[in-house]
C-alpha cells in the first residue's frame, strides 16, 4: 500500500474540483474554508461531482 501525506488547504467545494482535475484524480480531500471540517469531492460515473460532509 502506497501512503501519500499532505496538509490540507482550506478552500470551498469549487477550488477543491479545479484542484482534482488539474491533478487528474478521481477524488480530492481539503478543509472546508467555511466550516473548517474535513470534505471530499470526487467525480461520479455520470460526469457530475459528489461532495462528502461529515456529519457532527
Amino acid at each position: 500500500m502506497r501512503t501519500k501525506r499532505f496538509n490540507l488547504k482550506p478552500m470551498d467545494s469549487e477550488e477543491a474540483i479545479l484542484q482534482m482535475d488539474m491533478l487528474g484524480h478521481e477524488f480530492f480531500v481539503f478543509t472546508n474554508a467555511d466550516s473548517n471540517d474535513t470534505n471530499v469531492v470526487y467525480k461520479r460515473r455520470d460526469g457530475k461531482y459528489g461532495l462528502i460532509e461529515p456529519t457532527n
